[in-house]
């Protein structure tokens, strides 16, 4: 199934820098007709399709503010995320990304079920290679980002019974301030925004939107764990989830 941007209303979170800043960009160059751009700090972008949402996602009362405030909603793109590196040795250094990582991705998404479900809208989660082989040295990164990967693949076969589609975007490194420290090569974010609004355009569920992460693309689709999700997928009736 394949889609355009041209014409739809988009919620970006984490769009005040990096992969987000980039998104909005994009989204806007394919004729978004209106881009709601949050952050933290409520301040991204100006112009007249661009509506700034102060916005943090571990915050319920915030998050029903976002919801009162876009009036209606074609497609979320979950991008705000974390990441801090750490030794295993700090249970709160998990928390802390199962917080923005994980929840953050599952309150955003049960928020805005109700206007994505009018719409027979989209979810776009940004997520991580990371969540198929974990990077030793950001280990709790690496679990948030799997268990977003799971969250994705239930909210899939959930909502599919509802007209929602959900996308994971898997990306390798990404150079922004998240890993400018690490000594490995890197795509830029507007490569990586570019890859995966074609990849939803495109209908791919998984989309790997750059050199890294493609080189494990065809793998991954013709793979047994996407069969095996596949199956799973059939075991849910046909209208699960409440908003």
């Amino acid at each position: 199934m394949q889609m355009t941007m041209a014409g739809k209303t988009v919620l970006v979170t984490g769009a005040n820098r990096g992969l987000g800043t980039a998104l909005v960009d994009e989204l806007l160059r394919r004729g978004a007709k209106r881009v709601y751009a949050a952050s933290r700090s409520g301040a991204v972008a100006s112009g007249e399709r661009v509506v700034d949402v102060m916005l943090d996602v571990t915050d319920a009362a915030q998050i029903q503010r976002a919801v009162g405030q876009v009036e209606s909603l074609d497609i979320l793109v979950n991008n705000a995320g974390v990441s801090v590196a750490d030794d295993l040795s700090d249970r709160s250094a998990f928390e802390h990304h199962l917080a923005v990582n994980l929840y953050g991705t599952l309150d955003v998404t049960r928020a805005f079920l109700p206007a994505l479900t009018r719409s027979h809208g989209t979810v776009v989660n940004i997520i991580s290679l990371s969540a198929l082989a974990a990077a030793p040295v950001l280990p709790a990164y690496s679990v948030s980002k799997a268990a977003s990967l799971s969250l994705t693949q239930s909210f899939r076969a959930q909502l599919r019974g509802r007209g929602v589609s959900v996308y994971a975007v898997l990306p390798g490194p990404i150079d922004t301030e998240m890993v400018r420290g690490l000594e490995i090569p890197k795509t830029s974010p507007e490569d990586v925004a570019r890859a995966t609004l074609d990849g939803v355009e495109q209908g791919e569920e998984e989309i790997f939107p750059d050199p890294m992460s493609q080189s494990l693309a065809d793998g991954w689709h013709g793979g047994v764990a996407k069969e095996f999700e596949r199956q799973n997928a059939a075991l849910v009736p046909a209208n699960p989830v409440a908003a």
